[in-house]
């Protein structure tokens, strides 16, 4: 009896042993930032009144969200992540459409690469908010119009994403079976339609390469709506790391069909169908620039500037024109610890031409903003 209970208490340790090396294998983790601000804006409506109210942060929108990883072995590992923005000023969802509207995917990380199913960012937002756009894409849609607006909504719902990094080397490539854009009317993206395996699916690339302080990358993304009207997007980029500064230039370019960019950046009210219309041909071309300075441990300062120049844009009634858009945007942030920091920001706006229906009053806007962030 003894040595029944005693294997029996063997066999026991075994198992919770085994138990503890699996659990010792994965990890989950749940990790967030919350980011507010206070703002001031001008030339807010179309009697040019100002507004001073609270909102999201200046350059991270809040969130929080959940990911975690399982050991599979032989340099395999299973990987998950959801993720939500949110609103601190109220509490809401940023979309309310869906809980999990910054990420949604699972997928296999190994040597060769990560491959992850579900909705994710595009290649092209990966890019550009990691390493190519000196605000890391702002949160503001005054300081982040032209990434939105040519990267065509950012996010992919049901795609499938690609990713590798080889010696300096990294590729992205991702398919969407069916993307499902925030906006609505004649700029809406939805899923795919039963036997139009073109209509409404995504594809992009991007290709990035690091030679020491030089970091260069180019890449192409194609959206089709239901309708199998089509938005192009190309764009390259460059960074020149200095010791305590980076130097930013890029490029965006789009053709779209689809009606997504106009509906994105008219605030004057423009009907679907009627000013919007598919098949119109919008082109922009939107360089950018920038500089990041670490002025000291503490103290971080980014300057920005970004440029559109449009053709066969809608104007209103039925029309299409050409125009201009640019922004300027300056920002500081102080660090009070590794995790919390305090910042200020300010931007301005000026359209004109067809660029002037973009803006809801006069053809200028200037935004001023003091936050505070914390990352868990």
């Amino acid at each position: 009896m003894k040595i029944i209970k005693t294997a029996g208490a063997l066999g026991g340790a075994v198992i919770a042993l085994a138990s503890q090396q699996a659990f010792a294998q994965s990890s989950v983790t749940l990790y967030g930032v919350a980011d507010v601000s206070v703002r001031y804006l001008t030339n807010t409506n179309a009697s040019n009144d100002n507004r001073l109210y609270m909102t999201n942060g200046a350059v991270t929108n809040s969130r929080w969200g959940v990911k975690g990883s399982e050991d599979l072995g032989g340099g395999l590992k299973a990987i998950f992540r959801l993720e939500s923005g949110v609103n601190l000023q109220d509490g809401s969802f940023a979309d309310t459409g869906r809980m999990f509207n910054r990420a949604a995917y699972v997928g296999l990380d190994s040597k060769y690469g990560t491959v992850t199913l579900g909705r994710q960012k595009t290649p092209l937002f990966d890019i550009l908010a990691d390493v190519y756009d000196p605000l890391t894409v702002g949160n503001y849609f005054e300081n982040a119009w032209l990434p939105v607006a040519l990267g065509a909504g950012l996010y992919a719902d049901n795609a499938i994403k690609y990713s590798g990094t080889f010696s300096g080397l990294s590729v992205e490539a991702m398919y969407s079976f069916g993307t499902n854009y925030e906006s609505t009317g004649a700029g809406g993206f939805s899923g795919q339609i039963p036997g139009h395996m073109g209509a409404g699916n995504m594809y992009g690339l991007t290709v990035s390469y690091v030679m020491g302080p030089v970091s260069v990358a180019a890449g192409a993304q194609q959206n089709s709506d239901n309708s199998n009207h089509k938005q192009t997007v190309f764009n390259a980029n460059m960074v020149y790391a200095f010791s305590t500064a980076r130097v930013y230039i890029g490029y965006l370019h789009s053709k779209d069909d689809t009606g997504f960019v106009d509906s994105v950046l008219a605030q004057q009210n423009l009907v679907p169908g009627v000013d919007i219309l598919k098949g119109s041909g919008r082109k922009d071309d939107g360089p950018f620039a920038g500089v990041t300075w670490q002025a000291t441990p503490a103290l971080a300062l980014t300057g920005a500037a970004y440029y559109d120049h449009m053709n066969d844009a809608a104007i209103g009634g039925g029309q299409l024109g050409s125009g201009n858009r640019y922004t300027l945007v300056a920002l500081a942030e102080y660090a009070l610890s590794k995790r919390t920091e305090v910042y200020g920001t300010i931007d301005f706006n000026k359209v004109s031409g067809a660029a002037d229906v973009e803006l809801p009053g006069r053809d200028n806007q200037t935004g001023i903003a003091i936050g505070l962030r914390t990352i868990f």
